[in-house]
Order: structure tokens, then sequence, then C-alpha cells
């Protein structure tokens, strides 16, 4: 069967997450949300600058992302799932041959009608799947990315993983460090942009998505805290449960203690009987007495 027959177009999102779910520490730069980017407008397509990956590629990331941490960097990205008419969009800026503004920045070296047939832009993307993204290190220590010695999205060899005749030593193994935590850890590189990191086992191989890029379209996950900060009614549910719950506890206690104190009192006067001695109920009466402030001081902090 041909592959390209096989590909699909879906709008479920269900199999998706927000990755600042999943890696809050990551350092979201969603460029096809701003107007800094080859275009030089916002996308059609990106309606929030957030990110959202295939739970899969997502886990898979955290795990690059801790790596990175541990050697002193933070993940940024610019960006993941990419919708289909984001990419048609691509499609329609590409035919309008006199929108040049980003050209010196982005694509200073070759025409515009050239971008399709040279391969830098595709009327298909493997975002649109899910699984890939384009990203670098930021560096905690200098609060900089690192130097890789050219700028995402340029179309140009400079932007090929492994070209060394433009770069410096430093720049070149930088971007080894970032293309061998990616490796380690479950993603491909495409040889000719050194940002650009596709999970090996994508759920969505064959799968191209339509849904926008917004939060309302994955699940998110919410805190307690947060719900009780936010939701007036969950906060008025939350109470009456520790009204209730410290009822319930009040009057287990007062039972407890009533228990206890008859159960002690029985056994020290049949004691008392067998051993044939007489009781002083005077201390009896200040040891119940001081048991049953103890007890109610208790009840006291439960209560509160």
């Amino acid at each position: 069967m041909n592959h390209q027959k096989r590909r699909i177009e879906n709008t479920d999102s269900s199999g998706f997450v927000l990755l600042s779910d999943i890696i809050p520490d990551a350092i979201l730069d969603i460029r096809y949300y701003t107007t800094f980017n080859f275009l030089g407008e916002r996308v059609d397509g990106y309606e929030e600058p957030v990110a959202l990956m295939t739970k899969e590629a997502a886990l898979a990331l955290k795990k690059v992302s801790d790596a990175a941490i541990e050697k002193g960097y933070r993940l940024k990205i610019f960006d993941t799932y990419r919708p289909q008419c984001a990419v048609d969009h691509f499609v329609r800026w590409a035919d309008k041959t006199r929108e040049l503004a980003m050209k010196d920045y982005f694509y200073p070296n070759i025409n515009k009608d050239r971008l399709f047939d040279e391969g830098f832009v595709a009327l298909k993307s493997g975002h649109s799947r899910g699984s890939t993204v384009d990203l670098t290190l930021f560096d905690m220590a200098t609060q900089k990315d690192i130097d890789v010695g050219g700028t995402f999205d340029y179309f140009g060899m400079l932007s090929w993983a492994e070209n060394t005749e433009s770069i410096t030593e430093e720049q070149a193994a930088n971007r080894k460090m970032l293309r061998e935590l990616m490796i380690s850890h479950g993603f491909h590189p495409l040889a000719e942009e050194w940002w650009h990191f596709t999970l090996d086992n994508e759920p969505y191989p064959d799968t191209y998505f339509t849904f926008p890029v917004n939060s309302h379209q994955v699940k998110q996950s919410v805190t307690f805290s947060s719900k009780l900060d936010s939701d007036p009614e969950f906060r008025l549910r939350f109470f009456d449960l520790m009204m209730n719950m410290n009822e319930e506890n009040r009057k287990t206690l007062e039972e407890a203690a009533q228990k206890v104190i008859q159960h002690s009192l029985t056994e020290f006067r049949s004691f008392a009987e067998k051993e044939n001695v007489t009781l002083d109920e005077e201390k009896i009466n200040t040891a119940v007495n001081t048991f049953i402030h103890t007890i109610n001081g208790l009840i006291k902090d439960v209560a509160n």
C-alpha cells in the first residue's frame, strides 16, 4: 500500500497533553504564536502560546529535561504539535512572493519560491503527528541559550546538525550535546535542522492532526490547592466535609472517653473489693476530672 495514501487527518486530541503539565521547568518560546518567525506574522492554528504533544513524546521529553537539569540546563521549546492548518498557512505564504519582511534573518541566501523544492517547507509536517519538537538548551549559569552557531528556523546549510564548516568547536560541541541528550532518550534528529527531533516510536506515525493549539484541547491537571483557591463551590463543599468530620471525631472521642472512664472505675472497684480495701473516692473523682479535662482539650483541637 502506498504510504502517502495511508496518511489521515484527525481532530481527536485525547492522546495529547499540555507539555507544561509534564515539564513545568521547560521554557516556552512558541515562535509561531508570535510574529518573530519566517512568515513575520502569527501562524494559523496557534491560539495560545502553549505546547501540546502526544503523551508518549512528552514523557520521553521529561527524561531529557531531567538529564539536562542535572547538567545545568533547561529545555527551551520553539514548537511541538503543529496543526495542519498552520502548514497550509506556510503554503499560502510561500505563494505570496512579495512578502519578504523576514528574508534577511531567516532565508537570506535562498529565493522564497525555492523553499519547497529545497525541502525547507513541506506540504505535510511531522510536527502535525504530535511527537516532534523544535528546541534548544538554556544555560542556567549564563542565563542564555547555548551557542550553536545558528538560529532556529534558519533556512540554509548553517542549520545542518553536523555541519562544522561554518561554526566554532564550542558551537559544534553544543549541538552535539543537545543531539546526544535527545537520542539517548528515544528521539531521532533531522539532519538539516539542529533543533528538530522526533520520537522514535511515535504513537501516530501516519496521522496528521488538525485541532488548534490551545489549552482547551487537553484535559489539564488541577491541583487541590489551586481548586481550593479558584472554585468557591468546591471550597464550601470541602469545608462542609471538614465540619462533618470534626463533629464525627468529637462524638467518637466523647464515646471513647466515657468507655475508658467506666471501664477503669469498674476495674478499680473490683480490685478494691477483692483486696478488701476502701477506695479514696475523692482521689478517684480528681483523677476522673483530670482525664475528662485532657480529653476535652483533644476534642477541642480536633474540632478546630
